[in-house]
């Protein structure tokens, strides 16, 4: 039997590979391992035990300074041929309207409800209010904007116009209803510089009526097709607990798309939570289970109940708090409370006893205190 001698470059080279091949594996595990220890950490993460704050002054000392008074401008638009500004008549009046928010992030981000980002939607009622007054003032618009009007003109002369519009408007029309003063000056005054004898002929009349209407020139209109009327924000400011007129820039980031879930997520313009809230409302620390939720169990709020109008003080503004008890079981989507609350509260927090998350404040009765509501806190992790 004939034996191979094995060189000594051969058994070089297969050290060579098997250490090679050890480095492989060993590179793959720890990519392997890696991997797996961010996915779990990221989407298995336990959650944090909470401590059970247990009562409303630790709640409101704790969370006072998360929670933010809202203000939101909006108005009316009309977008031209291009050319788009805000109306300012009294039909399309500005309105001003205040919300509870808090930060839920170190990224500016808070939770309100969605009617308070868009008033203009709030109810079928409302939405349908604002539909009507948006095709008003379009007719309006249409009614006295006449195509020798430039486009760097049109705010200006709507504006100075403005009485003379009317909504009687119909595409197609030329003059009638949507001329203004000089017109109809022009034509009184042509009427009365005019005389017919008691001998002149009807032929003769009608020739002078044919003349008159001629002279009175026919403005040509712009095209309702060309004018667009919406509603839309002005701005989104936020104020601190504790601050004295300092209004925080901010902007819409989403709605909820379900009807039946009054939630919006609003963000401060810079991304940053400012510096001072040192407790943020953590979404790792509300109650998801909405079941375990029972009548008689405490509900605590904190919020700004009346808008600005209960919240300025003489030293800055200041967030309330108001406890009751649930009234009624979840529905799944909305929960019943006996805490006092107003218009300005919608976006409130409302903690359990030992300041959990349970539900975020939107509606109530305005005749009578002690029936509202608030969207269970789930339905925040879907936004």
């Amino acid at each position: 039997m004939k034996i191979r001698k094995i060189s000594p470059n051969e058994d070089l080279e297969t050290t060579v590979n098997k250490k090679r091949n050890r480095f492989k594996f060993v590179l793959i595990a720890i990519i392997v391992l890696s991997a797996a220890g961010f996915l779990g950490f990221k989407y298995f993460k336990p959650k944090k035990e909470s401590v059970c704050l247990g009562t409303d002054t630790k709640i409101y000392d704790t969370y006072k300074n998360a929670v933010v008074l809202v203000k939101h401008r909006y108005g009316y638009f009309v977008k031209i041929n291009g050319k788009e500004f805000q109306l300012t008549a009294e039909d399309a009046k500005e309105e001003t309207i205040y919300g509870t928010g808090f930060f839920v992030d170190t990224e500016g981000d808070m939770i309100t409800n969605r009617h308070v980002l868009q008033p203009w939607n709030s109810t079928e009622e409302e939405s349908e209010k604002v539909n009507a007054n948006i095709r008003n003032l379009r007719m309006k618009v249409a009614s006295i904007l006449t195509t020798d009007v430039s486009e760097d003109e049109y705010e200006s002369f709507i504006n100075n116009n403005w009485s003379h519009a009317s909504v009687s408007y119909s595409e197609g029309e030329g003059e009638g209803d949507g001329d203004y003063e000089e017109s109809s000056e022009e034509t009184s005054e042509s009427a009365g510089e005019e005389f017919v004898s008691s001998n002149e002929t009807e032929a003769d009349t009608s020739q002078v009526s044919t003349d008159l209407a001629a002279s009175i020139p026919v403005k040509e209109y712009v095209s309702i097709e060309n004018i667009e009327v919406f509603i839309k924000t002005v701005d989104i400011q936020v104020a601190l607990h504790n601050s004295d007129s300092e209004w925080i820039n901010c902007e819409m980031k989403k709605v909820s798309d379900d009807s039946n879930i009054d939630l919006g997520l609003l963000q401060v313009a810079d991304h940053k939570t400012p510096s001072t809230v040192t407790n943020i409302i953590s979404l790792d620390n509300i109650v998801d289970n909405d079941a375990s939720l029972s009548p008689g169990q405490k509900a605590i709020m904190v919020g700004y109940p009346m808008g600005i109008d209960l919240a300025q003080t003489n030293s800055g503004i200041k967030v309330q708090l108001y406890d009751g008890q649930i009234s009624k079981e979840s529905d799944g989507n909305k929960i019943q409370y006996s805490i006092t609350s107003t218009h300005g509260a919608s976006g409130s927090p409302v903690f359990n006893e030992c300041g959990q998350l349970i539900a975020v404040n939107f509606s109530g009765f305005d005749q009578v205190q002690g029936f509202n509501f608030g969207i269970v806190a789930k339905h925040i992790l879907s936004l």
